[in-house]
């Protein structure tokens, strides 16, 4: 996929973004359902890591994304909060293309973003619950998936027969973390 450097750059001034640090992306949306949303506090675990890493980080989904945003961001304590800028829903779809090719990682559900990501050969991790990577993966080269594969799944379901969402739930940050460090040589102490 070819970016335009100048809706690139109309992008990141529209939104008063710098390229001073790393950008980790995270696309914690999937229209699909729950039972392909990773925890907002899984993500926010692992753009705290990233941040006090000396990265920023983007925030990227539809208007139906923009609240998990916030959540994310909340989570986030002042100090650093303030370097994870949420655009989910404050974007078109060409914008977030154009940002998103600005990022140095990717974190994302199995979504539509998952594959823009992937197409603009992000190093991405794919977080899998519901679903398989072995129907619909990322076709890109640095891809690191990440997926318990417990009993119950894939099951493809929007919602968790069960109510649990184990899936997604027990797949801690650090799985994700060390998914990262392996596409990208900034490693990150993990708790």
């Amino acid at each position: 996929m070819q970016i335009d450097a100048q809706s690139r750059d109309a992008a990141l001034a529209k939104f008063g973004l710098s390229l001073d640090r790393p950008v980790l992306a995270l696309c914690p949306g999937a229209e699909f359902g729950e039972a392909k949303r990773w925890p907002s506090e899984h993500y926010a675990k692992v753009a705290e890591l990233k941040i006090r890493a000396g990265w920023q980080v983007w925030i990227f989904g539809s208007k139906n994304d923009h609240p998990v945003g916030e959540d994310i961001r909340g989570r986030l304590i002042p100090g650093l909060r303030e370097e994870a800028v949420n655009l989910a829903g404050e974007t078109s779809l060409a914008e977030a293309i154009d940002l998103l090719s600005c990022a140095g990682a990717v974190v994302s559900n199995d979504s539509g973003l998952m594959h823009v990501a992937a197409a603009l050969n992000r190093p991405l991790v794919a977080v899998y619950g519901s679903t398989s990577p072995g129907f619909t993966p990322p076709l890109a080269e640095q891809v690191e998936i990440v997926r318990l594969g417990l009993e119950c799944s894939p099951c493809f379901e929007r919602t968790c027969r069960f109510g649990h969402y184990d899936c997604l739930g027990q797949l801690k940050p650090r799985r994700v973390i060390e998914a990262l460090d392996r596409l990208v040589a900034d490693p990150v102490e993990v708790e």
